[in-house]
C-alpha cells in the first residue's frame, strides 16, 4: 500500500484541467481511469483508487481529483463555497489517501472523479479522459476529535460552582401533553443538528435535554429562558448518581461570547449507554471539568461549570412525579435559544483542525 499523498488546490479550481492540458499531441493518449473505490471514509479524508492501464502506470506523473459538494437542506451553509474543487497530487501508487479538512466537512456526500495526467518537458500535461462519478459520505468526528473538542473546552470552563436540581424549560402545551399522552413522562426525543456539524450526536441520540447551570449570585436556576415559561425542575440525583454513566458530547458557540458544552448522562447499561460508549468520551463523574458528582459528609454533591453553558441529554423517560413544575417570572430569551443552532466555523476558542 502506497503512503499518503499531500493533496494540494489548483490555482483555478473551478476549472475542468490544468491551464495547458491538451488531451491530445504527439505522446500516445492515456486510457480513462474506472472502477473507482472509495473507503477508509473519515469526517475529513477518504481513501480513493481505480483501475487504469499498465501502459498507463509509468507514464503517468501526476492525478487530477474533481471534488463536488452535494447540496441538500440540511448542509453546512458556512463552509466549502468554493465547491467543486479541484485537487492535484503527484502519482503514487493506489490506493492514496486523500485528506483536508479545509475542503472536506464531516457528514456531507460528495462526488468525485479522477483523471490522470503525464506532464511534458514543455510544462504542459498531456490528460486522460474523466473517469465516471462515484458518491460518497463523509463520517462523524471520531473519539479522538472529541477529546481534542473537550480539551479546548476545558481550558475555558471556570470553577465549578454548586447546584441541587436539573430543569427543563417549555411551554405549558408540552407538559400537558405528557401528562395526558404521555403517561406522565417526558419521553426522549431524537437530538437535532445544532453544534458541531460532525457531532455523532446529532440526528442519532434519543434523550431529553436538561438545564443545570445557576446565577453566581444567588446559587439558583436563572429565572429568564429561551425555551418557554413552564420550568420542569428534578433533583440532580434523580439522573445523576453513581449508576449513571457521563459522556462528553460537543462543544460550541453561535457567534456570540456564550460556549456551549453538550454532555450525555446515560444510566449504566442502557440502550443510551450503549450508544454512547463507542462514539463519545468517558468523563469520571466525581472529577472532570464540566459536571461532578460525589460523595462529601456521606451525602451527593452536585457542582457545574461556571463559564460554559451545560445542555445535559438524559437518555431515558422521566417521570414528572420525581419533581416540581412551575411558571417561571422572567422573560424568554429566543436570542439564546440552540435548537438547530450552527456552530461558528471562525471561532478559534471551540473549532479543531478537522471538519467543522
Amino acid at each position: 500500500m502506497g503512503q499518503p499523498e499531500k493533496v494540494f488546490l489548483l490555482q483555478s479550481p473551478v476549472e475542468p484541467v490544468p491551464t495547458g492540458a491538451k488531451p491530445e499531441g504527439s505522446m500516445e493518449l492515456l486510457s480513462t481511469p474506472h472502477s473507482i473505490e472509495v473507503n477508509n471514509i473519515t469526517c475529513d479524508s477518504f481513501r480513493i483508487s481505480w483501475t487504469m492501464e499498465n501502459s498507463d502506470l509509468e507514464r503517468v506523473t501526476h492525478y487530477f481529483i474533481d471534488l463536488n459538494k452535494k447540496e441538500n437542506k440540511n448542509s453546512n451553509k458556512f463552509k466549502h463555497r468554493d465547491v467543486p474543487t479541484k485537487l492535484v497530487a503527484k502519482a503514487v501508487p493506489l490506493p492514496m489517501t486523500v485528506r483536508g479538512h479545509w475542503f472536506l466537512s464531516p457528514r456531507t456526500e460528495y462526488s468525485v472523479a479522477v483523471q490522470t495526467a503525464v506532464k511534458q518537458s514543455d510544462g504542459e500535461y498531456l490528460v486522460s479522459g474523466w473517469s465516471e462519478t462515484v458518491e460518497f459520505c463523509t463520517g462523524d468526528y471520531a473519539k479522538e476529535h472529541l477529546a481534542q473538542l473537550q480539551e479546548k473546552a476545558e481550558q475555558i470552563a471556570g470553577r465549578m460552582l454548586r447546584f441541587s436540581v436539573f430543569y427543563r424549560n417549555h411551554h405549558k402545551e408540552y407538559f400537558q401533553h405528557a401528562r395526558t399522552h404521555c403517561g406522565n413522562m417526558l419521553q426522549p426525543y431524537l437530538k437535532d443538528n445544532s453544534g458541531s456539524h460532525g457531532s455523532p450526536t446529532s440526528g442519532m441520540l434519543h434523550g431529553v435535554f436538561f438545564s443545570c447551570n445557576t446565577e453566581f449570585n444567588t446559587g439558583q436556576p436563572p429565572q429568564d429562558s429561551p425555551y418557554g415559561r413552564w420550568r420542569f425542575q428534578i433533583p440532580a440525583q434523580r439522573l445523576f448518581n453513581p449508576s449513571t454513566n457521563l459522556y462528553f458530547a460537543d462543544f460550541y458557540c453561535m457567534y456570540t461570547a456564550y460556549h456551549y458544552a453538550i454532555l450525555v448522562l446515560a444510566p449504566k447499561g442502557s440502550l443510551g449507554d450503549r450508544f454512547c460508549r463507542d462514539r463519545l468520551p468517558l468523563l469520571d463523574i466525581a472529577c472532570n471539568k464540566f459536571l461532578t458528582c460525589s460523595v462529601e459528609d456521606g451525602e451527593l454533591v452536585f457542582r457545574h461549570a461556571q463559564d460554559l453553558i451545560l445542555e445535559v441529554i438524559y437518555t431515558e423517560p422521566v417521570d414528572l412525579s420525581l419533581g416540581t413544575l412551575g411558571e417561571i417570572s422572567g422573560h424568554q430569551l429566543m436570542s439564546l435559544s440552540t435548537a438547530d443552532a450552527k456552530k461558528d466555523p471562525s471561532c478559534k476558542t471551540c473549532n479543531i483542525s478537522v471538519g467543522r
